[in-house]
Parts: C-alpha cells; structure tokens; sequence
C-alpha cells in the first residue's frame, strides 16, 4: 500500500530533522560541491566549442593598419577556428575607440596619442607611426600657349643672382622654397580631414608651435580626397600618420613635386605629449638615387600604432590572438598581398606594449598572461628570501607548538589533580558521607572557575565531569545506606524502649493488684520503679511518650495504694 505524497514528505523532511548539525552542514557542503562542479564542468564544455565572433575596426581600407589586420585576421582564423574576426573600415583612430568604447567593435587599431575610453586595453604594438608632412614646391611657370592655343605651364629656369667666388667665377643661389618650417603653414591650405587621429595629432602640433585650428585652412573629406587636393594644387601640404614608405605619400613626393618638411621638437613636444617619440625620416626613404628623398634625413615625430581590446573580451581569447602575433609573424607576413609589399616590414615591429611608451593604456590580461608566460613567479625570483622565511616560520611554529604544547599539559595537569581528589572522595569510607559530597562539590565549582579563567581545557574539564558524576553517585548512594541504617537502628530502639516501658507499666500493673504484702512495702516498690524509669528516661532507654504512659500508670497505682492505706 503506497503512503500518502504528504506523509512521504514528512518522512523526508523529519530525516533531516533527526540529523545532527554537523551531518547537516557535511551534506550540505557536498551538495553544493557537486552541483558547483556539474556547472564548471558544463561551462566548459560549451565554452570549449563555443565560436567567439570579434569585430576589428581598422581604419581607412588602403591604411596599413587595415592591410596587416586583414592578414592578422587570415592567420587567427587558419591557426584557431574558434576565433572569428570581421574586419570593418572606418574613418580612423577617433571612430575606432568610439565603437570599442560602446561596445560594438571588440578589437581596435588606434594611434597611441589619441586618449582612449575606460574600457580600452592594449594587447601589442602593432608597428610605428610617423608624421610625415609634405608641402608643395611650387616652380617658377611662364604662361605659353599649346598647339591648339591653350595656355600650358612650362617650368621657368629658377630665378638666380650672380655673385662672385674666391676666383672671381660667377656662383648661382638659388630662392629659398617658399615653406621651410612648420610656422610657415600659417594660413595654408592643408590637405587633412578634419577628424580622426590624424588631425588631431597636426592640431598638437600646431599648438607646441603656438598655432591654432583657425590658422590653417583644411581640404578634404578623406585621405583620398586630400591626396586629389594635392595633386591638382589645390592645397599647400598634406599631413599624414603613417609608416615610412607609405605608398600614398611616395606618390605624391615622386611624381607631385612634394618635398618632406622636417617636424622638429619632438622631444619637447613629448613633455605635453607622452606618447610622442623623436625619431627620423632617412634619407632616401622614398628615393635612393640621385636626387634622393628625403635629400638628408628629417627630425620627426613617431607614435605607436597599437591594437587595442574591449576589457570584457574573454583573457583565453586574447591571450590565443596575442600568441598568434608573437609566434606566427612570418605567416602574417606571408598573408599580405603583393601589391602590399611594403607593408610586410611592419610584422616585424609587432611587440609588448612598453610601460614607458606615455600612453597609459592599460594592458590586457589575457596579453599580460602570455607575455609573463616564462616569467619566473614570485617564490622562483625569491627562492632563497622564501626558505630563509619558511625556516623562520617552521622554526617559530615549531617553538609556538611546543609552547601551547606546555600550556596544554599545565591544563591537563591542574585537571589530573580535580580528577584524583575526586576519586579519593570517593574511595575515604572513614569520613562522613554528608561532608565527603560537600567537598566533592567544592572541587567542582573550583574546577568549573579554572574552565572560565582558561587555566584547564574544554577537553579536560569533560574528563573531570565524568569522574565528578561517578563520585557523586558514589557518594550519594553511601549516604543512601547510611540514611537506611540509621532508620533501622532508630526503629530497633524504638522498640526496644517500648518494651522497657511496658515492663516498667507491667511491673506497676502487677504492684497494684498485689494484695498479700504491706502497702508500705507495695508503696516502696512503686517508688523503686519509678527511679528506674526515670534513669531510663536519661539515657534514652525509653521515649517520653512511653515514660509518661508509665506516670499515668504509676499515679493510678500510688493513688490506689494511698486510698487503701486510710481504709
């Protein structure tokens, strides 16, 4: 016969009642043990097939910071299938820390000067920078017409001015180029839109040179549109971030009369600008044979081009990627296109960040975790410094051991002395009972003082309680026997003084109905007995009860006598 559903649950919930707390607690703990680990290991086996979708913003499309994230992104795939990258152009650094800030890009390339949101972390380096500013060199043109009539501009032989050498040999100077310094591009035309980090790394510029925004005038939508700008003349120079040897700005050097300006102060510039570095455009970095360009090599200005992370991106995932960038350099390399030729270079730049770069930027976790992957831990830098410490602390416990060991024995011992005083009440037959327990129960109350005041333990104190317990039961049922025995022996004289005085009653009884002697010597008798009854009455051979039965006894007979004595 199946049992109700409610008296089923009562029986379950009454099991756990009659478990003691500890057992609950045990149970309790392995219960969530096993659900926690049922959850750690579900957790892992869905995260481990889990394909992780990241998107990286990498700026213009023909940018190299776009070109080496397309091959980062070809060899992340091919070495882990569970990463997948969705490469998306934007219109530079400012629009890519914008979209990681919100959360909708998960990876970035950025210039490492332009100030990053909170949730930015650095994974790697990508490569360096370079401001690179190319100002138009503008000939000497004489207006002719062509074969049909129209006007053509033929370059005029530079105006000169004759002076004499040492010899006395004409000598020719030619006019200075118009822009020779950064200063003189007040109030040109400037090929740069007027957004990203581009624009505002030139603004930085200007301002250490004490110009503004309103100073220059600013040509082009994009990159591109710019470059146009400069091609048809229709600006004075065109500003750039990019790395040497960029195919745009060999463009226009080699084949638009563009001539590279010198940035000069980078090194005071970094004062205000951390993430600045000086460095220098070589000479012949865009042309090596005569005439090369530059002509000599240039002070400029260089930033990290860096390639940031989302701080909720996975640590696995990004560790996996920053991995990939170390140890697979050549097959990113080998996955830019041909045409990208001269973007190749830049694999071999790929590194840590720097904690002295001057960005600030927080480095990942995950690349921390790969980056300090052979570093020694703490305990290895410091073996010696560990053991010198571990042998002071087993040296000091073994010596705090000891002394609670000690302290530990005094308590055993004090308790050792409560438990034998005990017994030996116990065991003294010679001594009343009553005042045997009466110090039994001192020696506890002075043992329970000791438990308070910690001079014996919770351990020993039970073991004396047991001794306590069994010496007062001891004790207790002596008195026991002792009680009985005194009542048997008050119910022994009892009777017997009972019987004392029913003789005397008897004797007195047997004095009044004796009627052969002389009433004189009746009357002595009587006076007899009544002395020895009252000697009995001393010492307690009879009660009082019965010796006065025995004066009423007495006073009839005397009364009879006297009675018969005037008859």
């Amino acid at each position: 016969m199946n049992l109700p559903k409610k008296l089923r649950k009562a029986n379950r919930l009454s099991f756990f009642h009659n478990l003691d707390p500890l057992t609950v607690i045990v149970l309790l703990s392995l219960g969530g043990l096993t659900i926690g680990l049922i959850a750690a290991v579900t957790w892992h086996l869905v995260h481990r097939n889990q394909v992780n979708h990241l998107t990286l913003v990498a700026g213009n499309r023909d940018g190299e910071s776009y070109i080496l994230s397309q091959a980062i992104e070809k060899v992340v795939e091919a070495n882990n299938p569970k990463i997948k990258i969705d490469i998306q152009e934007t219109g530079g650094t400012t629009e890519n820390l914008k979209l990681l800030e919100q959360g909708k890009a998960q990876l970035a390339t950025a210039q490492a000067d332009v100030p990053t949101g909170s949730s930015a972390r650095v994974v790697a380096v990508l490569y360096r920078d370079t401001f690179q500013l190319v100002v138009k060199q503008k000939p000497a043109i004489n207006r002719l017409l062509d074969a049909k009539g129209k006007p053509t501009a033929v370059p005029q032989k530079p105006a000169i001015n004759r002076l004499l050498d040492a010899k006395n040999k004409p000598i020719t100077v030619l006019p200075k180029p118009e822009i020779n310094h950064f200063s003189d591009l007040k109030g040109k035309r400037i090929g740069l839109p007027e957004s990203g980090g581009q624009f505002r790394s030139f603004l930085q510029i200007a301002n250490h040179y004490g110009l503004k925004k309103e100073d220059f005038q600013f040509v082009g939508v994009n990159d591109e549109d710019a470059d146009q700008a400069f091609r048809q003349n229709r600006v004075d120079a065109v500003f750039r971030v990019r790395a040497l040897g960029n195919k745009s700005i060999l463009n226009l050097v080699q084949k638009h009369q563009g001539r590279l300006l010198p940035i000069e102060q980078a090194a005071a510039m970094r004062i205000q600008y951390p993430a600045f570095e000086p460095t220098i455009i070589p000479q012949g970095a865009y042309k090596g044979s005569l005439p090369s360009v530059p002509a000599n090599s240039l002070p400029t200005v260089a930033v990290q081009r860096v390639l940031l992370a989302n701080e909720t991106v996975e640590q696995n995932i990004i560790q996996e990627i920053t991995a990939i960038l170390n140890e697979h350099r050549q097959e990113i390399a080998d996955a830019i296109p041909k045409e990208f030729d001269e973007v190749k270079p830049l694999v071999a730049a790929i590194s840590p960040p720097s904690t002295t770069s001057g960005t600030g930027i927080p480095t990942h976790p995950g690349a921390i975790a790969f980056y300090e992957r052979d570093k020694p831990s703490f305990i290895q830098e410091n073996a010696d410094y560990v053991g010198l410490i571990l042998t002071i602390v087993l040296l000091f416990g073994s010596w705090v051991w000891q002394l609670k060991s000690w302290i530990e024995q005094g308590k055993k011992d004090a308790a050792d002395v409560y438990i034998a005083s005990a017994i030996e009440l116990m065991k003294d037959d010679d001594c009343d009972p009553e005042i045997r327990l009466k110090e039994l129960h001192k020696v506890f109350r002075q043992t329970a003082t000791d438990l308070v005041e910690e001079k014996i333990s919770q351990e020993s104190f039970r073991t004396f309680n047991e001794a306590y317990q069994t010496a007062r039961e001891s004790i207790e049922r002596q008195i026991q026997l002792v009680q009985k025995d005194s009542e048997k022996q008050v119910k022994l004289a009892e009777q017997k003084q009972r019987e004392i005085s029913a003789h005397y009653v008897k004797s007195v009884v047997e004095l009044l109905q004796d009627r052969k002697r002389d009433m004189s010597l009746i009357q002595s008798d009587l006076d007899q007995l009544l002395e020895t009854a009252a000697a009995n009455l001393i010492q307690d051979n009879i009660s009082q009860e019965s010796f006065r039965t025995f004066i009423e006894a007495y006073k009839t007979t005397r009364d009879s006598i006297e009675r018969k004595k005037v008859s």
